[in-house]
């Protein structure tokens, strides 16, 4: 890179950090400031922060992976969790803001009580704060280093490859991660948040510059070149199905693969961004917003941008890598490939910078988010109580940088997170249905949710060390059929052999939240003064609406990218046209709301 590339990315730095410094003396006011911004978040900047964490530097080298795998379709691996992301938007959003908790780990002891809760809520403090926390860390770290050894082969420190046996590029981004713990901690999830929609902006505008530069390339031609250049089936929407074939040209999935991440992984499986019924750093950012309307306009926003903007270009940029670099060994690296001989000086800094925001944006929010679980659900909760907010702040700081410190040593004994996404989905198949129903109906009692939590995980523990399981595949994603169907006969049993939460706890929960639905009933009948959420149909419909209308969003840019303009703006208008319709309808339910006249 040249010295103006250097300047910019010194300039993104040095801004990303003075941005989040203005947020320190508000952080330090109490935990509610540093992991919640005191409730005061508006819609925009919540869903915008979503959307950045997920941002990371490993999704763009994913998506051209996954295009030069199995073309666009291959990006169904993942565009299916957007049925997953609308349930939360129309069923979730409200109840969590309405819950008051300060993580959705904390949440455990608002629904369920005695002991099992207690247990439930340190085990999922440990296993989401440390676990899976590390390992979405160590993927996004791994990834970075990619970045920096592609377009630094030979980088040295102080003249040498290699120091305490990490080779230079894991190094630079050990620092950088370091650099990212210290703003973390100093700023809060404000500071977090803000930085994120900086980031967010920078790292498009970088994404959106790559596509263009990419083909604009003499090999690629634009986009006739890229059509003439590569078989129709790669521009392909959805998948074929049928027996997989090795070298197609698009995913071709087995009729039960299909069925496994259309019919169950959505809802089945908790993965980060896209836990069923919400969770993870998605509902922290509920939690921290302003109103009910913006926790549910957040998630919508976060949706729509997540599924239907963010990825064009970089299936562009995957497109043009299968052009320009054909096989490739490890495919991911024709992103990087593309910026390094693409991009004049100055743009290249500019899209490096970019590629930093996206990292840091994922890693702030990853401290930020497993602190809350350590020092809310873990430290507070079972070690020391009754300390000052002053004390809870100074700890939430010093954890978020050991945090920092042990998700980067875990990262340098990773050799590959290619099976890393299988393993979380595989490991919390099941769990997701209980996640769900936990809102809507009384019954569900702590050990269910705890057993749910702990059940997947020993079937894969079974697993990876070679045992058989009876009815259970060892390969993904037809493995969850067996993992959630052994997980859902495991959970129901222990929630019918144990008693059912306290009618104390769910009476505080029902006045709290005010869930809908006849699973509430016999706790509806002893509170007649609490008014609850009603026409779930409603809300049915409102869903079908939302599934139909991010799809129909994503397949109109999609087509209007790739040079189909009439049919992508017909179907993009379709998409606008049904999201309008949803917006207004959710605002006029807030206004009827207020007046209190919510009818169903």
């Amino acid at each position: 890179m040249s010295p103006l590339d250097w300047v910019i990315v010194a300039a993104v730095l040095v801004f990303t950090i003075g941005l989040a410094a203005r947020f320190a003396r508000r952080a330090s006011a109490s935990t509610d400031e540093f992991f919640a911004t005191g409730r005061q978040m508006p819609w925009w900047l919540a869903g915008t922060s979503m959307v950045a964490t997920t941002f990371a530097a490993d999704t763009p080298l994913a998506v051209a992976e996954l295009v030069a795998q199995s073309g666009v379709a291959g990006n169904w691996l993942w565009w299916y969790a957007a049925l997953g992301g609308m349930l939360t938007v129309f069923f979730f959003a409200r109840l969590w803001q309405r819950s008051g908790v300060l993580t959705d780990v904390e949440f455990v002891e608002l629904r369920y009580d005695g002991p099992a809760a207690a247990a439930l809520r340190g085990v999922k403090a440990a296993y989401f704060g440390l676990f899976a926390n590390a390992i979405v860390i160590g993927w996004v770290v791994l990834a970075m280093s990619t970045v920096f050894r592609v377009l630094f082969p030979g980088m040295t420190i102080f003249g040498a490859t290699e120091w305490l046996g990490l080779d230079a590029p894991t190094l630079a981004v050990g620092g950088l991660m370091l650099l990212v713990g210290v703003y973390a901690l100093v700023s809060g999830l404000w500071g977090i948040a803000v930085t994120d929609a900086f980031q967010f902006g920078l790292a498009m505008f970088g994404s959106v510059a790559l596509a263009w530069y990419a083909l604009d390339i003499p090999e690629v031609g634009g986009l006739a070149g890229l059509r003439a250049a590569l078989p129709d089936d790669v521009f392909r929407f959805t998948p074929r199905l049928g027996n997989p074939i090795e070298g197609a040209a698009t995913l071709t999935l087995s009729g039960i693969a299909f069925a496994a991440y259309v019919g169950v992984q959505w809802w089945a499986s908790w993965y980060p961004g896209a836990e069923p019924g919400g969770g993870g750093y998605v509902a922290q950012r509920m939690l921290a917003t302003r109103s009910e309307t913006d926790s549910v306009l957040a998630v919508l926003w976060f949706t729509i941008a997540h599924y239907c903007i963010r990825p064009w270009p970089w299936v562009i940029v995957g497109l043009a890598a299968l052009v320009l670099y054909p096989g490739l060994e490890n495919p991911g690296e024709g992103y990087v490939m593309v910026m390094r001989d693409a991009l004049p000086s100055g743009l290249l800094g500019l899209l490096f910078a970019a590629f930093l925001a996206a990292f840091m944006s994922t890693i702030s929010t990853q401290l930020n988010w497993g602190t809350s679980y350590l020092v809310n659900d873990l430290y507070r909760r079972f070690m020391v109580r009754d300390r000052d907010e002053r004390h809870y702040v100074t700890v939430s700081r010093v954890l978020t940088f050991a945090l920092a410190i042990g998700g980067f040593l875990l990262a340098t004994q990773l050799t590959s997170v290619s099976g890393a996404w299988g393993l979380l989905l595989s490991a919390s198949a099941g769990m997701g249905l209980v996640l769900i129903l936990r809102w809507y109906w009384w019954r569900i009692n702590a050990w269910a949710e705890l057993t749910a939590t702990v059940v997947p995980l020993l079937l894969v523990a079974l697993q990876l060390i070679g045992l058989d399981v009876p009815f259970l595949t060892s390969e993904f994603p037809t493995n969850l059929f067996g993992i959630a169907a052994i997980t859902t006969v495991c959970w129901v049993i222990a929630m019918f052999v144990t008693a059912p939460t306290s009618r104390a706890t769910l009476d505080t929960f029902y006045q709290r939240v005010r869930p809908g639905g006849p699973g509430w009933r016999p706790v509806a009948e002893r509170n007649p003064d609490v008014q609850p959420d009603t026409g779930l149909g409603r809300l049915a419909v409102q869903w079908v609406m939302g599934v139909v209308g991010v799809y129909a969003a994503l397949f109109g840019i999609g087509w209007l990218v790739l040079g189909e303009p009439l049919q992508g703006a017909l179907t993009l208008a379709g998409a606008i046209a049904v999201i309008a319709i949803l917006v207004r309808s959710l605002r006029r339910v807030e206004a009827m709301a207020a007046e209190g006249a919510v009818s169903a």
